[in-house]
């Protein structure tokens, strides 16, 4: 299980396909592809943890990994030219609206990212606005670390949330939706 955080409540285990599973499934696919044809940019993928550690309510005990990365990022020697997390994208009915953090303090990464993913038709890339979701990038722009968060945070949607239940699982997912980011990931990234 790829969210399995909070140790405090081991017993009843939120199995994360789409909520942790999701973005790593991504990720190691982009690795594998980023190693046989090398971008001519360098490219960091990084797998933070302890997300969902703390209590609700405590948003200072959250994102004990980006917090972690945030403090100790000068020491690594080199500076980022932007970031794009990805969490929750895995959904079916995957729906990717405009995240308020990332609008607020990248517009223009938000743009390419959305304009990227137009052109190659995918508009499961929706212009609406999301609202403000505390997330990993979160500490990142705190820290002057340039980053943008792509959530489908309506898993599945309004009315149906598996967000955080034991229905978080691999049948509400789909492997198009992780095509989907995955490619538009890419292409930013060859693009640079």
């Amino acid at each position: 299980f790829a969210d399995q955080d909070i140790k405090k409540n081991q017993n009843t285990p939120i199995p994360g396909a789409n909520d942790g599973a999701s973005g790593v499934a991504v990720l190691l696919e982009m690795a594998r592809v980023l190693h046989k044809q090398r971008p001519n940019i360098g490219v960091d993928l990084i797998l933070f943890d302890g997300e969902d550690y703390g209590r609700s309510g405590h948003l200072e005990e959250y994102f004990l990994g980006s917090r972690y990365y945030a403090k100790h990022y000068g020491q690594y020697g080199y500076k980022h030219e932007f970031g794009i997390l990805i969490d929750m994208i895995g959904d079916a009915q995957l729906r990717i609206k405009k995240e308020g953090y990332s609008l607020k303090n990248l517009p223009w990464l938000v743009d390419k990212v959305w304009n990227t993913a137009h052109s190659l038709g995918f508009y499961e890339f929706s212009d609406d606005f999301l609202g403000y979701v505390d997330d990993d990038h979160v500490p990142l722009l705190k820290a002057g670390i340039p980053c943008i968060d792509l959530i489908d945070f309506e898993y599945p949607d309004k009315s149906n949330r598996y967000w955080h239940t034991l229905q978080d699982t691999p049948d509400k997912c789909s492997p198009q939706s992780l095509y989907i980011v995955g490619t538009v990931l890419l292409e930013i990234t060859y693009g640079e």
